[in-house]
C-alpha cells in the first residue's frame, strides 16, 4: 500500500473567492485513458490501412489521426480529523464542508463579474455585455509531485464517511472526473517533454537490458 501524499487543485484565474484545495492523495488509485480516431482507407484492400515495408513509408499507412484529450479518474481523501485534534476553529464548527465547496465552486460555470473578476454564474453577478455573461468552465492546475497539469474538472462523486454531531461531514472521498487541457500552455509543454524524456528513458534502459541478456 502506497502512502497517501498530499496534492493541490487551484484555479489558474483571477477569481473571487480565489479557490485552492489541499487533499490526500493516494497513487494506487489512479486510471488514466488516452483514445485515438484513425482515417483509413474505404476500399477493401485499405481499411485496415495501407500497405507498407519500410519505416519511411509508415506515415501514408492511416490518412490522418485525431488524438482525443486525456481523462482520468482520481480518488481523494479530505479529512479534517487531525486539524480537530489541533483544536481548529474552522474544522471543529465545519469539518470539511468548506473543502467541499471549493470543489463545487471549481466544477460549476463562471463568468465575468466585477472588475474582470471571474465569479460563479449562479450568482447572476456577470455584467451587461454578452461576453460578460457567457459561462466559462475554470481552468485547474492539478498538482502532485513533480506533475503540474492544467485540467478541467469534469464530475464530483463525493462519500461522505464520518459527521459530527451536527451532521457537517468530516471525512470524505471523493471521486474526480478530468480531462487534460492539451492546448499551446506552458503546463502542458512542461508536460509533453517529461514525457519524451521518460519515453527516452525507458528506451535506453530496455536496450541495456536487451544487450545484458546475450552474454
Amino acid at each position: 500500500m502506497l502512502a497517501p501524499i498530499k496534492g493541490f487543485l487551484i484555479e489558474y484565474a483571477l477569481s473571487l473567492p480565489p479557490l485552492v484545495l489541499a487533499f490526500d492523495f493516494n497513487p494506487q488509485s489512479l486510471t488514466r485513458s488516452r483514445s485515438v480516431t484513425l482515417t483509413l482507407g474505404s476500399t477493401p484492400a485499405t481499411r485496415g490501412g495501407y500497405d507498407f515495408a519500410l519505416p519511411t513509408e509508415t506515415a501514408r499507412v492511416a490518412q490522418g489521426v485525431a488524438v482525443e484529450p486525456e481523462s482520468f479518474d482520481i480518488e481523494i481523501l479530505l479529512d479534517a480529523t487531525d486539524r480537530m485534534n489541533d483544536d481548529e476553529v474552522v474544522a471543529r464548527e465545519y469539518g470539511i464542508q468548506p473543502e467541499l465547496d471549493t470543489l463545487r465552486s471549481m466544477v460549476e460555470p463562471k463568468t465575468q463579474g466585477p472588475g474582470g473578476l471571474q465569479v460563479l454564474s449562479s450568482l447572476g453577478l456577470g455584467g451587461s455585455r454578452a461576453f460578460q455573461r457567457s459561462q466559462t468552465a475554470s481552468v485547474l492546475l492539478l498538482v502532485w509531485g513533480s506533475h503540474v497539469l492544467p485540467i478541467f474538472l469534469k464530475s464530483v462523486e463525493v462519500n461522505e464517511t464520518a459527521h459530527l454531531p451536527t451532521l457537517v461531514p468530516y471525512r470524505a472521498t471523493v471521486k474526480l472526473g478530468v480531462q487534460m487541457i492539451e492546448g499551446n500552455n506552458p503546463f502542458y509543454q512542461v508536460e509533453k517533454v517529461r514525457q519524451v524524456v521518460g519515453a527516452a528513458l525507458n528506451t535506453g534502459r530496455t536496450a541495456v537490458s536487451a544487450i545484458g541478456g546475450l552474454f
